[in-house]
Parts: structure tokens; C-alpha cells; sequence
């Protein structure tokens, strides 16, 4: 896959995207305008996305796309692996349960389908998402089976305390200690900690909106943990693997960490964190006129806590309460809102959004983030530019 930009290298690291969004989200996301409804031009970013994804070389202009609803079409979700797509028969594939378990298993795509299944709505995103291009998103209808009951089935061992889940997707790293290299091939591969992996949210997912995965969407299956990155969501899933020691594979403990200034008894203190919810985040993704009237769209993504307040500000103005969208209220589901913007005048004018969720954690301004030094969990506030006639 390539992505081609006049203005910028959006991504970084050797990823692969399959489905991004052009000015904030996918256009087949937002709502359909209204009789006499036009788009008010952004001017904070212009240059046009194509998208080429292979292997199947389709070309996607992302300005185009007709659908309009709540859930991503499964050929638009976007994807990033960094091992290339594995073709896996599902007549022979099995997921292998082993480690610290009272039986290993090998259950086959049947054997899961066979077992009882859940449905829940999840969007996540990138954590390398970041400014206005949060393309690298996607909200769906995700069915499988609970984690817990394939671990059940397995019985877990009481000195179990950490959960590796391997993706058949896999290639060569060099891995360095102290200068030196080292040459390996290396599946990709998270974890979770007991506690999470035998909570009731994590899924082995084998269908998306109703179908099964696609190639992109790491068919047969995938874990999904809502609430988290899509790092943490591992495609292909083709072993869980369940040790008492920390899991520290190059996709855990080194490529996906978030470097931090912290002051700490008047100190600045760096602090490496490792990334799995996602931060709260609102952006604006669409700005509509209707004759003098004017309406501000956009999308909160968060780990579902509940929020507080979403709020909206035009220049230097007041920040106003907006109106959330019923239909996208679900715990983990990304969510719309709307602003009725009253009174804009011609002329340029600058249009950001922030949200506060219940335990009081307010979306940070880019100001705040100056702290962070690595890009990954980028969730200022982004002020958008428009230009009224």
C-alpha cells in the first residue's frame, strides 16, 4: 500500500494502511446533507489523499465514497500491520491455547463459531492517529466469542499472570542489547495482564457488521479489547499463550511507548509508558451551511467512560455545550455531536472541539502536550480552520 500527499508524510515506522480518512473522518461516516446544505471549505488542510492498498491495487478516493451511516464498511476500516496480510486456509487453521493452562487446546474457527457468541459496537483508532487526519479509525458491529470462555475451557493455572497473543503475520527483526544485534523472526505479539484477559470485555471476534473478516481485518480472527488502540487488537490471531513472566516482544515493550515529562518534586522526570486505551479525543470533522445558518459536526473517540461534557468554541469565544447523537451512545462506539453555530460572519474563522469525561479528565490542548515528546496517543485539541462566505 502507498499514500500519496503533497503536504506531508502522514505516517511513520514502515506501517501499512488500508482505509483513512480524509478532514477527519471518512465522508461515508457523515451524516447525508440536508436539502440546501453545503460544506463550508476547511483551510487548515487541502491537499488531496489517494489511497492505493494491495494486494489487490484498488485505488479509493476518499473524497468520494457514498455510504453514510454509523458503521465502517468492512472494505474502509482502517488496518495497520507491519508484517504484510498472511492468507490463512480456515479449513486448517486452529487457535493453539498454551502455557499455564490445565489443557492446551487447538479449537478450530467451527469449534469457536460453536461456542456462545457475543455482539457489541467498538470504534478504536491508531494510536499514531494524530492532527486533523484521524483517519486511521473505524467503528463496527463486532461478533465472537468472550476470551474468558475459551480460557475457562482451557482452566487457567493460579501462578498465570500475563496473556500473549500471537498473530500469524510475522518477520525478521534485529533486535539490539547493549550495541549489540541480533537477527530473529518474530511473530507480532501483545499481552494482557491476568486481570484484564479474564474480564468479561475482551472478544476472539470472527465477524465484523455481520460478516466474516476480511483478509485486512486479520480473518478468521482477531482479539478486540475495547476501549484500546488497535495495536493491542491482534489480527490473525493464531496462539494464546498464558506465562507468569512479563511479555517483553518488540511490539509490547519497545515499539508502542509513550515518553512523558512528568515534574515531580519541581523536578521534570521522563517517564515511559506503555499504550493500551485510548485517550479521550474529539475533533471537528465537518462544518455545513444552510442559508445564514451553520452547523458544526464531529466525533469523540474514548475508552468508554462515560463523558461529562463536549464542548465546542469559535475564536476566541466561550466554549458552548453541543448536541450528542443518540444513535452513537453505546459504551465503546465513537460519537457524534453537532453545534448549531449562530451569528458567523465572512471572513476565516477558527473552529475546535474538547471533551471531558466523569472522572474529570478534560482532552489536553496542544500546549499541555508539549511534554510528550513521542508521537503516539496524540489527542489535543485540533482547531480547524473554515472560511465563511
Amino acid at each position: 500500500m502507498t499514500i500519496q500527499s503533497n503536504r506531508r508524510d502522514i505516517l511513520k515506522g514502515g506501517l501499512a494502511v488500508a482505509g483513512i480518512g480524509l478532514l477527519g473522518i471518512p465522508e461515508w461516516a457523515l451524516p447525508a446533507l440536508a436539502q440546501g446544505e453545503t460544506l463550508v471549505p476547511f483551510t487548515d488542510i487541502d491537499d488531496p489523499l489517494t489511497l492505493v492498498r494491495s494486494p489487490e491495487t484498488r485505488i479509493i478516493d476518499i473524497r468520494t465514497i457514498p455510504e453514510n451511516g454509523q458503521f465502517t464498511p468492512a472494505d474502509q476500516f482502517a488496518t495497520t500491520q507491519h508484517y504484510g496480510h498472511p492468507v490463512i486456509d480456515p479449513s486448517t487453521y486452529r487457535l493453539r491455547i498454551s502455557g499455564l493452562v490445565d489443557q492446551a487446546l487447538s479449537l478450530s474457527i467451527d469449534d469457536l463459531r460453536t461456542m456462545p457468541s457475543r455482539e457489541i459496537v467498538v470504534g478504536f483508532e491508531c494510536s499514531g492517529n494524530r492532527g486533523p487526519l484521524n483517519g486511521l479509525s473505524g467503528n463496527g458491529r463486532w461478533t465472537g466469542v468472550p476470551l474468558r470462555t475459551v480460557l475457562d475451557r482451557a482452566g487457567v493455572k493460579a501462578d498465570a499472570k500475563e496473556f500473549v497473543f500471537f498473530g500469524a503475520d510475522h518477520g525478521e527483526e534485529v533486535v539490539e542489547f547493549r550495541g549489540r544485534p541480533y537477527t530473529v523472526d518474530q511473530q507480532y505479539g501483545r499481552s494482557l495482564a491476568r486481570e484484564k484477559a479474564l474480564s468479561s470485555e475482551p472478544i476472539l471476534v470472527y465477524a465484523l457488521n455481520g460478516e466474516p473478516l476480511t483478509r485486512h481485518q486479520g480473518f478468521p480472527l482477531r482479539l478486540l479489547v475495547p476501549g484500546w488502540y488497535g495495536m493491542a487488537l491482534v489480527k490473525w490471531l493464531a496462539e494464546i499463550h498464558v506465562q507468569e513472566d512479563r511479555y517483553l516482544g518488540k511490539f509490547q515493550a519497545r515499539h508502542y511507548r509513550t515518553l512523558k515529562g512528568e515534574m515531580i518534586n519541581g523536578e521534570m522526570k521522563w517517564k515511559e509508558t506503555d499504550i493500551s486505551t485510548i485517550q479521550l479525543k474529539s475533533f471537528v470533522a465537518r462544518v455545513t451551511s444552510n442559508g445564514s445558518r451553520h452547523q458544526v459536526f464531529g466525533v469523540v473517540l474514548n475508552d468508554g467512560t462515560p463523558l461529562r461534557s463536549v464542548e465546542v468554541k469559535v475564536d476566541d469565544g466561550s466554549w458552548q455545550p453541543v448536541t450528542m447523537d443518540p444513535t452513537t451512545s453505546e459504551k465503546y462506539s465513537w460519537k457524534f455531536f453537532t453545534y448549531d453555530w449562530h451569528g458567523a460572519t465572512p471572513g476565516e474563522h477558527t473552529v475546535v472541539s474538547r471533551a471531558t469525561d466523569i472522572e474529570g479528565t478534560v482532552q489536553p490542548t496542544a500546549a499541555e502536550l508539549e511534554v510528550k515528546k513521542t508521537f503516539l496517543e496524540h489527542n489535543a485539541q485540533h482547531p480547524r480552520t473554515v472560511m465563511i462566505a
